[in-house]
């Protein structure tokens, strides 16, 4: 968790910035740290960071676009050196906020906040608590609390005001032991399986997502269905069709006298890690693999116990591979003539 002092800094960043840039990740973690942060402040532009893994230069034109006087970054464990570089060019201060193992030295202009950032650049790896919820930690506001669980939900993490939102929206919770347990059991796990969805359509969608949510009152908002938000429970229908399809066909990979469950797929939807999360979900036992398939190149998501160092020591060696994220969630990619060797690697690591 963040400490108090923490906490105060951010609040003063915030106040100092008059036109801020949020660059968030492009998930429901990401989305709900924007949204906490700007909900709370008034003022400030989002965008979603597609680039993988890190945040890139590409990216800087955004500030210029935008006359930004300072940058957030929210859950993104790298950012390019030459990002960096342009915006220290302009003098633009920085503030970071993220959960995952550091990954480079984090330079001394930046404001870096990370409570597993031992100091020497190197994470503890406890990392289960999301970005959401050091946000929710800076800005408290009641009327927001429900974007904060979806944040925080969405990558596995139960708050400890879940109960309290439980008592708000008794029809949109559910008691759960596990924070799957409101993303597949709950009409709440709904609002959050749209807004994921609203994240992976063109960028004017995204846009006027962003608006939207910025400005919606309730879970209520996003949940029923008018004119302002069609376009995203729209692409929500879409999406919701060809991921049962491709679920469907995951489960079909189950053996039972195996300890992983690896499923291959391709096509024009990158839906990786929802596949990964919900497998893991009703086969906690198992070792989850999924690899989406783009061309040259391998997006894959894998869930179990320990899996990061598993998955670290089966790429060593593998020209172009990278990734990472946390103990038992990590997210990398591969060429993908290695996908097989990656596989049967994986499996003699214990």
């Amino acid at each position: 968790m963040l400490t108090q002092e923490q906490i105060n800094q951010i609040k003063e960043h915030l106040e100092k910035a008059q036109n801020p840039v949020f660059f968030f990740d492009n998930d429901p973690d990401g989305l709900c740290s924007f949204l906490l942060l700007r909900r709370f402040l008034g003022r400030g532009k989002g965008v979603a960071i597609k680039s993988f893994p890190a945040l890139d230069v590409n990216y800087f034109r955004k500030v210029e676009e935008l006359n930004a006087d300072y940058i957030f970054i929210l859950d993104k464990p790298v950012v390019s050196q030459e990002f960096l570089d342009k915006t220290r060019e302009v003098n633009i201060p920085i503030v970071w906020i993220d959960h995952h193992d550091v990954q480079s030295e984090i330079p001394k202009f930046i404001s870096y906040y990370n409570p597993y950032y031992n100091g020497n650049h190197v994470g503890n790896d406890k990392s289960s608590v999301p970005v959401t919820y050091f946000c929710w930690q800076v800005t408290k506001r009641k009327e927001d609390m429900w974007i904060a669980v979806i944040g925080c939900i969405s990558d596995s993490y139960l708050p400890d005001f879940y109960h309290e939102f439980e008592k708000e929206f008794p029809d949109l919770g559910v008691k759960a032991k596990t924070a799957f347990d409101v993303l597949y059991k709950s009409r709440l796990g709904e609002v959050t399986k749209i807004v994921s969805s609203g994240l992976k359509d063109k960028t004017s969608n995204v846009v006027n997502m962003l608006r939207f949510l910025v400005s919606s009152k309730s879970p209520y908002d996003v949940l029923n269905e008018d004119p302002k938000n069609r376009s995203f429970h729209s692409r929500s229908i879409q999406i919701a069709k060809k991921y049962n399809l491709l679920y469907e066909k995951a489960k079909k990979h189950y053996r039972e006298n195996s300890s992983l469950l690896f499923f291959k797929y391709s096509g024009d939807l990158s839906i990786s890690g929802e596949l990964a999360n919900e497998l893991l979900y009703n086969y906690p036992e198992k070792t989850i693999v999924v690899a989406y398939v783009n061309g040259g190149k391998v997006n894959i998501s894998l869930r179990g116990r320990e899996i990061k160092d598993r998955f670290l020591k089966a790429i060593e060696g593998l020209e172009g591979s990278s990734g990472g994220g946390h103990k038992d969630a990590v997210g990398g990619v591969i060429q993908t003539k290695d996908l097989e060797d990656f596989v049967e690697k994986l499996k003699n690591i214990s």
